[in-house]
C-alpha cells in the first residue's frame, strides 16, 4: 500500500508538485509517427448532459457504436461521479482539479478566472509543457473563460446568433416561428423554442457536426506536434435537435418511459426540483407532470442526440486512425453530469440523486493492458487532471483534489476509494452527498452553521433506483452514524491506504 500512501501524502500537500515530473509518459507503437520520441497527445472529449445511457453501459436500447468501440479500446469506469450536477461547476472541477467548496463556483454565473484567477488549469498546464491546446465546442460554460489556457481563442460553432442557426440552434421554419412567437411573449426565454427538432440535414448543419469538422481540420494541422484538443459536444443538451436520420434510428413504439416516475418515498423537499430548465421550452407544461406522449417524444429526442454525437466521436476516432495518431493519443471521454428522463417525477439534472451525479467515463491509453476492461472502482471527475498529468509525464500540481486512476489501468479490481463526493446548493442550504459501494448518503446542511436540516439514505443493494429514503428505517440505524462520520471526514479520508 506504499503507493497509495505516497499519493495520499501528495494530495495533502506533504510532497511537492514536481514529485511526479519524472514519470515516463506513455508511448505508442510503430503506427504513430515518431511516437516513441514524442509526448503523447490528448483528445479530451466532453459531452453535455450525457448520462451513462450507452450500449457499453448495458443500455442496449441506445445506438452508440462508436463510444462502444472506444470502450472496447480502453477502460470503462462503471462508477464515476461528478462533483456537482450542473454544467459550470462540474466543468470547473474537471479543469481546475478542485471541488466546488474550493472553487466556490456553484452556479452558471461565475467564470473560473473570476473565482480563481491564479489557478493552474489543466489546459494551461499542458500548454506550459509544450502542447498546443485547443478548445473546440463547449468546454468551459463561459466561452472565453481561461483564455490563458489555450493556444488559440476557443472555437464554438453555434455561438448564437452566428451561422445559420436561430435561437438555441433551430433550423426548420416551424421551430423558428414557434421560438420567435414564444420569445416575443416571454422575453426572458432568450432563444428557447421547442424542446426538440429533427431537421432533414447533414450532420454539420447543426453545431456539433460543424465543430467536429473543425476538430478534424485541426488534427490534420497538428499531426506532427503534441496536442491537447478539448472537444466539447453540445448534445444531448436541450433542445434535443439532431438530424432526422438519427431520430429515424428509433421507433417511437419501442421507446420506454421511466418505471419510477415518482418522487422517492420519504425524500425531503430539498432533494427534488421542478425541472424548470425543461419547463422553459415551448410546449412543455409549466406545472404538473409531463404527458406520456410528450415524455416519449422527449426520450426519443434524447436518444437521437446521443446517437448524433456518437457519430461525431466516430469521425474523430476514424481521423486519428487515418493520420496514424491513435497509438500516441490518450483519449478520455466524459459527460459533465447525468440527466433524468422522467424518473423521480422529474427531468434534467440539478439534484444529488444517482441519476444526476453518476456519469460516464472512458479512458483509452495506448500500450496499457486495459483495453476492453471495466472497473467498478469509485472515481470522480477531479481525478481526471492528475490522471492526464501522470500519463503524459507532467508534474502534478499541489492544489489538485483528486487521485490519478492510472493504477486502475493495470489492475481495474484493486482496492480504491471508499467513497465519491458530490454536492448541490439550495439557497442557504447545501446538500452534501456521498456514494459508497453500497449506499448513497446525503445531508442537507445550513451553509453558515453546518446544521443538518435533512438526511437521505439509499441502499443500492436493495434499492438501486433510489426509490425509498431509508434514513429512518430501523435496519439502518447503525449505518447512518457511520456514514455521517465518513461524510464529515471528507474526501481525503476516503482515499485508499
Amino acid at each position: 500500500m506504499d503507493e497509495f500512501l505516497n499519493r495520499r501524502r501528495f494530495l495533502r500537500g506533504v510532497i511537492g508538485g514536481a514529485a511526479l515530473s519524472a514519470l515516463a509518459p506513455v508511448t505508442g507503437t510503430a503506427r504513430g509517427k515518431s511516437s516513441s520520441r514524442r509526448k503523447p497527445n490528448v483528445l479530451f472529449i466532453a459531452v453535455d448532459d450525457l448520462r451513462p445511457q450507452l450500449g457499453c453501459y448495458g443500455q442496449k436500447q441506445i445506438i452508440s457504436p462508436n463510444i462502444d468501440r472506444l470502450a472496447a479500446e480502453g477502460l470503462l469506469f462503471e462508477r464515476t461521479y461528478c462533483q456537482q450536477a450542473v454544467c459550470a461547476p462540474s466543468r470547473v472541477s474537471v479543469l481546475s482539479g478542485a471541488r466546488p467548496d474550493t472553487t466556490k463556483i456553484y452556479d452558471l454565473n461565475t467564470p473560473l478566472r473570476k473565482a480563481m484567477p491564479n489557478v493552474l488549469t489543466l489546459p494551461e498546464h499542458f500548454k506550459n509543457n509544450g502542447y498546443v491546446t485547443l478548445s473546440i465546442g463547449k468546454i468551459y460554460h463561459h466561452v472565453k473563460d481561461d483564455l490563458q489556457g489555450w493556444s488559440a481563442e476557443p472555437y464554438r460553432a453555434g455561438t448564437f446568433p452566428e451561422g445559420a442557426w436561430k435561437g438555441r440552434g433551430y433550423l426548420t421554419e416551424k421551430a423558428i416561428a414557434q421560438m420567435q412567437k414564444y420569445n416575443k411573449a416571454n422575453p426572458k426565454m432568450k432563444g428557447r423554442g421547442p424542446a426538440f427538432e429533427a431537421a432533414d440535414v447533414a450532420d454539420n448543419a447543426y453545431p456539433d457536426g460543424c465543430n467536429t469538422d473543425y476538430a478534424i481540420e485541426q488534427l490534420n494541422q497538428l499531426k506532427d506536434k503534441p496536442f491537447f484538443i478539448a472537444m466539447g459536444l453540445y448534445k444531448p443538451h436541450l433542445p434535443f435537435n439532431a438530424p432526422k436520420k438519427y431520430w429515424d434510428m428509433y421507433k417511437p413504439v419501442d421507446i420506454k418511459l421511466a418505471d419510477n416516475p415518482f418522487i422517492p418515498a420519504g425524500a425531503p423537499t430539498y432533494a427534488t426540483t421542478n425541472w424548470g430548465e425543461l419547463r422553459n421550452y415551448f410546449g412543455i407544461p409549466k406545472k404538473g407532470p409531463c404527458p406520456d406522449a410528450l415524455a416519449r417524444h422527449l426520450v426519443h429526442g434524447y436518444y437521437a442526440c446521443v446517437s448524433y454525437i456518437d457519430a461525431q466521436i466516430g469521425r474523430l476516432l476514424d481521423e486519428l486512425d487515418r493520420l496514424k495518431l491513435r497509438d500516441n493519443t490518450v483519449i478520455i471521454l466524459w459527460g459533465d453530469h447525468g440527466w433524468k428522463l422522467g424518473e423521480h417525477a422529474s427531468w434534467c439534472k440539478h439534484t444529488n440523486f444517482e441519476l444526476d451525479t453518476h456519469v460516464p467515463m472512458i479512458l483509452s491509453v495506448p500500450g496499457k493492458k486495459s483495453a476492453g476492461r471495466r472497473t467498478a472502482a469509485l472515481t470522480e471527475y477531479v481525478d481526471i487532471y492528475p490522471t492526464l498529468c501522470e500519463l503524459c509525464g507532467l508534474a502534478v500540481p499541489r492544489h489538485l483534489e483528486g487521485l490519478s486512476v492510472v493504477p486502475l489501468l493495470e489492475d481495474p479490481d484493486r482496492p480504491w476509494k471508499k467513497a465519491a463526493f458530490s454536492q448541490y446548493p439550495r439557497g442557504k442550504i447545501m446538500g452534501y452527498t456521498m456514494r459508497t459501494k453500497r449506499f448513497r448518503y446525503t445531508e442537507w446542511q445550513e451553509r453558515k452553521t453546518g446544521k443538518v436540516m435533512a438526511r437521505e439514505l439509499y441502499d443500492h443493494e436493495q434499492d438501486p433506483k433510489e426509490n425509498v429514503n431509508a434514513v429512518t428505517d430501523p435496519q439502518y440505524k447503525q449505518h447512518v452514524p457511520r456514514l455521517a462520520r465518513m461524510l464529515k471526514a471528507g474526501w481525503r479520508a476516503a482515499l485508499p491506504g
